[in-house]
């Protein structure tokens, strides 16, 4: 396998291209892609003073590494969820990172501000702990890009993980979500920073090509709560598809957002206004954020559910929805499918 470029030998393949390459004319391979990201969908300028979101992951840490090469003015932020050995990991090497290229990391600590962690929301609020590390950490990214004076949020959100949410989004129908899923996020007056995913061009693959490249370390292992996140079966149903036939994640996403993208943004008016108690933006009275600290400060008391008989005198909980046999006998609220959540899955940042 030779480089297209060059025809020295090649390290890293990219099929959807149907192209390989050296280390070297890689590392130029994704410097474009990344600039033709920012440039098509006008994400920020060489002004612009940019807080890139740092999880200590392969992901965040190129996208950091490739800002900085290409001359922006990008600083980090790590928000320490409080997952045990995981968390302490992660921030190391985000720390490392920042140390070794002079550039600021600003922490922001759950534990510290709130008194909380993403397992003991998870506990306390009977939440999929992802739902809850993903509306904290979305809700922190606005909140200390504002306090602090930034004009945009990036995140290492890459080809992989936005095709495997548009996929659950698109299953479940989950039209707010569709309306608002897009490489860019733009700046609203009621508080919100612009949001921007320069990665969306690139496979989780090549960004960790980059990284091994680029010799930046990153914590390997996956975060434990992603065990079981519904974005996993996703990828997974997407990696067989891309295998068959390379660059359908690519179309599946690009399509979308160019086809169809704007129309479900067009019937989804909302209005944002001032959380009555943080301030931060919000289309309801109280946002999603304090609600969550409330209920894991002060958790709903369980209630136990009661199930009767069946007509053959068995327990209504054994009764499985799939089950064609009894499927007559389930009662509304027995045997549902769970809701689904867009949130319900780990967080590349």
């Amino acid at each position: 396998m030779k480089c297209v470029r060059c025809r020295d030998d090649a390290w890293v393949e990219v099929r959807r291209h149907n192209a390989s390459y050296c280390g070297d004319h890689f590392i130029q391979f994704f410097h474009d892609q990344v600039r033709r990201a920012i440039s098509h969908d006008k994400m920020f300028s060489k002004s612009d003073q940019i807080l890139v979101a740092v999880s200590g992951g392969k992901d965040s840490l190129a996208l950091w590494d490739v800002l900085l090469e290409e001359g922006y003015d990008a600083d980090g932020l790590y928000i320490d969820l409080g997952i045990g050995d995981y968390s302490s990991r992660s921030r190391d090497y985000s720390e490392q990172f920042a140390a070794a290229h002079g550039r600021t990391l600003h922490i922001s600590d759950m534990q510290q501000s709130f008194g909380v962690s993403v397992p003991l929301i998870a506990e306390q609020t009977r939440r999929a702990p992802c739902s809850g590390c993903g509306l904290a950490k979305r809700y922190l990214f606005n909140r200390e890009a504002a306090e602090r004076g930034y004009a945009v949020v990036a995140t290492g959100h890459n080809l992989d993980d936005e095709a495997a949410t548009l996929l659950g989004n698109v299953l479940h129908w989950q039209t707010g979500y569709l309306a608002r899923q897009a490489p860019v996020l733009e700046a609203e007056d009621a508080g919100l920073v612009r949001k921007v995913k320069p990665l969306y061009r690139l496979s989780e693959h090549e960004t960790a090509a980059y990284a091994v490249i680029r010799g930046i370390e990153y914590v390997v292992e996956e975060c434990p709560n992603a065990v079981g996140a519904k974005s996993i079966l996703h990828k997974e149903a997407l990696n067989l598809l891309e295998q068959a036939s390379p660059g359908t994640k690519q179309a599946f996403l690009l399509g979308f957002l160019d086809k169809a993208r704007a129309q479900f943004a067009a019937n989804d008016p909302h209005e944002l206004r001032p959380c009555i108690e943080c301030e931060q933006p919000t289309t309801t009275e109280r946002c999603a954020f304090c609600r969550l600290i409330a209920e894991t400060r002060d958790p709903k008391p369980r209630v136990a559910r009661r199930y009767g008989k069946t007509r053959r005198g068995g327990d209504r909980r054994k009764i499985r929805a799939g089950d064609t046999a009894t499927a007559g006998a389930v009662t509304a609220g027995v045997g549902e499918a769970e809701p689904p959540n867009s949130d319900d899955s780990p967080s590349p940042v």
